[in-house]
């Protein structure tokens, strides 16, 4: 007979184990509370500053910063560092508001940066996808004009669009180039009569004015004639068009991996001459797209950068002028992909004898000096065990380069980026920036001065002001403040690092608790993913709402953890910043997502805290992010028991072409049904809610319905929610009532702790 001491152990021992939710399940008030965090926390903050943004005489310099309320503009003067409001904010707010056609608060501008122009008297800023530009007044509020012919992802013209055919006047004034009929031709500035350069153009086979680049010298013209490609359109429905009752019908062009891209071939003309010069397509055969060419400053010779399709091999191809034979100046073979946004190339000196390069062609992303003649390497200018992020400016003169790296300091966070100098011989490595922190650096135009802005997730940001030479602080620009926001309950979140499925790669993530957290009860875990390639997604940085990347922000986060939850987030391996060999792991292998490398991480977590329940683990993720949400639960069911998959690209062949040959290549081949949650969808258990705009103009939404189509005949439950008129971004609203916030919540709260939601149709 047991003991009744000891029974009444066991049971309160038990009952610790039990989901919190049985205790009390989160009513309506619980949500709304969750819902409104971001609107209730955004604005505790001050003096919390964006990177700083130059004025193109380089006098002043501007930023946002958090005030009362909202946000404000701030400008000040390098010399004496007198601060000043950058422009008149209710003045801005009323022109945009007649702009946008609803209401604009001053203290809530609907962009986060902005450039001043060129004689100081308009700012320019991105709203959405879109380029504006107002008067400092707020007056003449309005997108920018876009003269130029829009192309499907980059690759393929849109023919019903006309191309800019503005003349373009040689640099010596005395010729206009433009194309007439499909034909390159020449005028006279003022004259009407076209003097043809070319005869073989057609309307399938054209010359594209826009890509149309004079060399300086005026001698020659260098422009792409181009054989259209395949111009797929993707048709969506739209059911509830807003002011009318019959539904309407979209189309956008939307070239899709393996369809045929515009085929786009060089050609030469001497002006002179008037000689066509076809350029042989040996070194650069198969092309992607190719950029808009560059002449070198002596006229002598013409270069474009080259991606082969399927992203193995790029190159820097240089054109003589006078015989339009081309070389490659710099070469780039993977065995799995060359990173196109990655790449990096300067003609030192414009004139194409010396090319500063990246490459990982060592493991790690460095810079090489190129003999541009030779396409050999006369330096390798940085090495080491780390990786450098971006080039901020190379100083051909002083023969200098200024860039960003992480992963240089030992003991620290290897996300964090920091600044350096260095010569074009790899010396003089001279660091900028000594904090611990993630950093964002603006140089002035003349380089002599620089606004650092640093931060980590526990530190707000703080903008100072240094001098280039040396690094030596001129002064503390702003220093952010977030003790209001600490005691509204704001913590922040927790960084946890584990080995990966290698056993020695460290994993790094953060760790998000419930406001109420006790150490005593057992919490389920949701894991918000997102395991695109093209980046790393763990917030690095301070600003908790959605500044920095990371898919769904710390406070999201929060908002889901008060429920009852903890919540992570990873990067695994098949990211980016850290070595090539971590981010290769996704080459031709999407389905990976890191997984092996986060359940790693889970397990270590579960093992240092009691309270952390891996028998219940959720997973949430849009985009990329969705793919991988159903993912994890196809084919690592064992471990993830519930998810919810925003506007997944779930079937890489119905995606967009640009994102996906990057890591799956070209043709079209096994590895893309591989990692299909169409092809898979019987392998489906758990518990799954995929959500998807109606008009997700990024990923197509017929993949999500393709997904639900072969859920049915596998005879599978599952929940799906189709939001009317959504775009890509739905379910990232974030205002009070947030209906699809609300729906995911609830969804985890019945899959991972068998609690009800409330009726919320009472």
């Amino acid at each position: 007979m047991i003991d009744s001491r000891v029974r009444a152990s066991v049971l309160a021992s038990a009952l610790l184990c039990l989901p919190t939710s049985l205790y009390a399940a989160p009513d309506a008030a619980a949500y709304t509370r969750s819902i409104g965090l971001r609107e209730q926390w955004q604005y505790l903050t001050r003096e919390v500053a964006w990177p700083a943004h130059w004025t193109p005489d380089g006098t002043r310099f501007s930023y946002r910063k958090t005030v009362e309320g909202g946000f404000a503009f701030e400008q000040v003067d390098a010399r004496t560092l007198a601060k000043s409001p950058a422009f008149d904010p209710a003045k801005m707010a009323q022109g945009l508001t007649v702009a946008l056609g609803y209401p604009v608060d001053p203290l809530r501008l609907p962009f986060p940066a902005f450039d001043y122009s060129e004689d100081g008297k308009t700012i320019r800023f991105q709203i959405g996808e879109a380029a504006w530009h107002c008067g400092l007044d707020g007056q003449g509020c309005a997108v920018e004009p876009d003269q130029h012919r829009p192309r499907g992802f980059g690759v393929v013209r849109d023919l019903s669009v006309p191309a800019d055919n503005r003349p373009a006047l040689s640099p010596d004034g005395q010729w206009q180039a433009l194309v007439e009929d499909n034909q390159l031709v020449l005028r006279r500035p003022g004259g009407k009569e076209s003097i043809h350069l070319s005869r073989d153009g057609s309307e399938g086979d054209f010359y594209d004015p826009e890509t149309l680049v004079w060399s300086p010298d005026s001698r020659h013209i260098m422009i792409y004639r181009v054989r259209p490609g395949y111009a797929r359109h993707v048709l969506r429905v739209e059911a509830a068009p807003a002011g009318q009752l019959q539904p309407a019908l979209r189309s956008q062009l939307y070239p899709k991996p393996g369809d045929t891209v515009d085929q786009e071939q060089p050609v030469l003309f001497d002006v002179a001459a008037r000689r066509e010069i076809v350029i042989d397509t040996a070194l650069f055969p198969n092309p992607y797209a190719l950029p808009q060419p560059r002449w070198r400053k002596d006229g002598r010779s013409v270069a474009f950068d080259y991606a082969r399709r399927g992203f193995q091999q790029a190159r820097v191809i240089a054109v003589d002028a006078e015989t339009g034979t081309p070389h490659a100046a710099v070469t780039e073979n993977a065995a799995t992909f060359v990173y196109a946004d990655r790449r990096y190339a300067h003609d030192v000196g414009g004139l194409g004898d010396e090319i500063i390069w990246a490459s990982e062609r060592d493991g790690w992303n460095h810079l090489y000096l190129i003999d541009g003649r030779t396409g050999r390497v006369k330096t390798r200018i940085t090495h080491g065990d780390w990786v450098v992020r971006d080039v901020v400016k190379v100083d051909d003169a002083k023969r200098q380069i200024w860039f960003a790296a992480s992963g240089m300091n030992p003991g620290e966070d290897p996300y964090f980026r920091h600044f350096y100098r260095i010569d074009f011989d790899g010396r003089h490595l001279t660091a900028l920036t000594p904090a611990r922190a993630d950093h964002d650096i603006a140089f002035s135009p003349d380089m002599t001065l620089y606004v650092d802005t640093y931060s980590r997730v526990d530190l707000p940001n703080i903008a100072e002001l240094h001098r280039a030479t040396d690094g030596a602080l001129v002064a503390t620009i702003t220093k952010g403040d977030d003790s209001r926001l600490v005691a509204a309950g704001f913590r922040p979140p927790e960084v946890f690092t584990a080995k990966g499925r290698d056993g020695r790669t460290d994993i790094w993530g953060v760790v998000v608790r419930p406001r109420d957290y006790d150490p005593r009860k057992r919490y389920p875990v949701i894991e918000n993913i997102y395991a695109g390639p093209h980046d790393s997604f763990v917030p690095k940085g301070f600003w908790p709402f959605g500044y920095h990347s990371g898919g769904d922000k710390v406070i999201g986060m929060q908002a889901q953890a008060d429920l009852g939850f903890i919540v992570v987030q990873i990067d695994g391996m098949g990211t980016a910043n850290r070595s090539k060999a971590f981010q290769d792991v996704a080459w031709k292998n999407l389905a990976d997502s890191g997984f092996p490398d986060r359940i790693a991480w889970h397990r270590a977590m579960a093992a240092r805290d009691p309270s952390y329940d891996i028998s219940r683990v959720g997973i949430y993720g849009a985009s990329a992010g969705g793919q991988s949400t159903l993912n994890a639960l196809l084919f690592h069911g064992d471990f993830y028991k519930a998810g919810v998959a925003y506007a997944g690209c779930y079937d890489n062949r119905m995606d967009k072409i640009s994102w996906n040959e990057q890591w799956l290549g070209w043709p079209v081949d096994q590895s893309y049904a591989a990692a299909s949650g169409v092809d898979n969808a019987w392998r489906l258990t758990g518990k799954l809610l995929m959500i998807v705009g109606e008009q997700d103009s990024n990923v197509d939404p017929a993949s999500t319905m393709q997904v639900a189509d072969a859920l049915i005949k596998a005879n599978k439950d599952f929940e799906l929610l189709v939001v009317p008129g959504g775009e890509h971004s739905v379910g990232r609203s974030t205002g009070p009532i947030d209906y699809v916030a609300r729906r995911q919540f609830g969804f985890f709260v019945r899959a991972l702790t068998g609690a009800s939601t409330p009726d919320w149709n009472r």
